[in-house]
């Protein structure tokens, strides 16, 4: 389904939208300046449907800085600390969300549109854990037939698979140091530890972050990546010849979006989260192949409403810096 075709099945939605934007609101948005700045890992074929959706529902411009979750958590906090705050909102997985929040980089900011996701996914500060972000093993299938194609992360060792694997960067990537360290949560200590040393023993070709991966497995450059699984729907719709691995357990992350205790435009910033959490942004986002957890949205991907999602540790910074070295000796020599 194309971009524009999306939108305006979104636009349609939006207009009959059970939390109609508030109309002071958006007046007083107008007044700051008529924009909202988003900070945001999410990539721009989502971006850019969200931000015609927003200007088209209230006629406020979003102005997008898109960089990984560790480069949107750096730039948060680097800003944070020079108490010159740029951002309004901030949008990227739960560790660097829940870092920001602890280092004061959020305000508490109750949306009406959060009222229609199950309870048990609302954080009391940051609101709804509005996406899922499953971590699996996608692969070229014009390189790699389905029948060859690994089972499970522990055949990513084989020798069939040496110097065809990539994944993000352990030693740098947050969400990868974390997603190394929860393994024990699907394999159990022992058989996590072998892997994961296995794993680094291969030498699979590190990337900075989550998109780098698949992108070159689509070009043939390095058939097999370890990512995020929603991609395999994304870059379908553009023809890449991608599929998943079935596996019955998956590792995985929630997503927040989060509101900045010193928005430049912070009812902008309001009416943007507002807007973000409503039914008819939530439906776009599925639409694009995103897993979101709004009642009622099923992910439009094969096969991923039978996979068990096993939320990853949560880390504090000691715990990521001290893994982050443990990583280095293993994957960097």
């Amino acid at each position: 389904m194309s971009l524009k075709v999306v939108v305006l099945i979104v636009l349609a939605i939006f207009s009959r939208s059970a939390h109609a934007q508030d109309a002071k609101l958006i007046d007083a948005a107008k007044k700051e300046g008529g924009k909202v700045v988003v900070y945001s890992s999410m990539e721009s074929s989502i971006s850019d449907g969200i931000a015609a959706g927003f200007k088209k529902k209230t006629g406020l411009e979003m102005d997008y800085w898109r960089g990984s979750s560790t480069k949107v958590l750096d730039r948060a906090l680097t800003e944070q600390r020079a108490g010159k705050p740029l951002l309004d909102v901030a949008i990227t997985i739960a560790d660097p969300m829940f870092l920001m929040q602890s280092e004061g980089v959020f305000v508490k900011y109750d949306s009406p549109s959060a009222a229609e996701y199950p309870k048990a996914l609302i954080d009391a500060n940051l609101g709804p854990n509005y996406r899922t972000l499953l971590i699996g093993i996608v692969y070229n299938k014009d390189l790699i037939k389905p029948a060859d194609a690994p089972k499970s992360f522990e055949d990513l060792v084989k020798p069939q698979f040496r110097g065809k694997v990539i994944m993000p960067d352990p030693t740098q990537h947050t969400t990868t140091t974390q997603w190394v360290a929860s393994l024990p949560k699907l394999l159990g200590k022992d058989r996590a530890d072998k892997f994961v040393r296995d794993l680094a023993a291969s030498k699979p070709i590190l990337a900075e972050s989550l998109l780098p991966p698949v992108e070159r497995a689509i070009s043939g450059e390095v058939p097999i990546a370890i990512t995020l699984l929603h991609y395999t729907y994304v870059f379908r719709q553009k023809g890449a010849p991608l599929d998943y691995v079935r596996m019955p357990k998956l590792l995985g992350d929630g997503n927040y979006v989060g509101l900045a205790n010193k928005a430049p435009h912070p009812n902008a910033g309001k009416a943007f989260i507002d807007y973000f959490l409503d039914e008819g942004c939530m439906k776009l986002m599925s639409n694009l192949g995103e897993f979101v957890n709004r009642k009622g949205i099923v992910p439009p991907l094969e096969g991923v409403d039978k996979i068990q999602y096993v939320p990853m540790d949560r880390l504090d910074a000691k715990t990521y810096a001290e893994k982050k070295k443990e990583y280095q000796k293993l994957f960097l020599h």
